[in-house]
């Protein structure tokens, strides 16, 4: 983060308080979270807050309609990581929980054109992998070679 944002900034982080959430406020970020509300329905209450930079990690797969929020947010950055299509995979789908379900999983020049058209630049990205050591397979070893996921920093274009 400290690449892209001094220590100190606010974060509106677009989800609710995860894992690297304490990480971000021990090291001086001032982070806010939603509240685990549909993002599709109730993204006006957050386009409007004043940060100097909004995260979003793992969460536009879950939306409907992602572009709605990126297109109306107003702070100037924005860092966002998603899961990354895969050929071998199908979509994720809890079947027991609506909310955990990935209505998309972006191709990375989807995710990119989705970005442009809601008045995204980006000035950094980076793909990785998501290896699993303990898991035998076609799979298992396919994810050694094959980006799972990918990030972008973004800037108001």
């Amino acid at each position: 983060m400290d690449k892209h944002l001094k220590q100190g900034s606010s974060i509106l982080d677009l989800g609710t308080p995860n894992p690297f959430t304490p990480q971000l406020i021990s090291a001086g970020y001032r982070v806010t979270n939603t509240a685990g509300e549909n993002l599709d329905d109730d993204f006006k209450q957050y386009a409007d807050i004043s940060s100097d930079c909004v995260t979003a990690f793992e969460i536009f797969e879950h939306l409907f309609a992602p572009y709605n929020i990126l297109k109306e947010i107003k702070s100037k950055r924005l860092i966002a990581s998603v899961p990354l299509k895969l050929w071998f995979a199908e979509a994720y789908w809890n079947e027991k929980d609506d909310w955990d379900k990935h209505y998309h999983e972006f191709e990375k020049k989807q995710f990119d054109l989705l970005l442009e058209k809601t008045g995204w630049k980006i000035v950094d990205a980076q793909l990785w992998t998501s290896p699993d050591p303990s898991k035998f397979g076609f799979r298992p070893l396919l994810r050694y070679f094959t980006p799972r996921y990918y990030i972008v920093c973004c800037e108001r274009a």
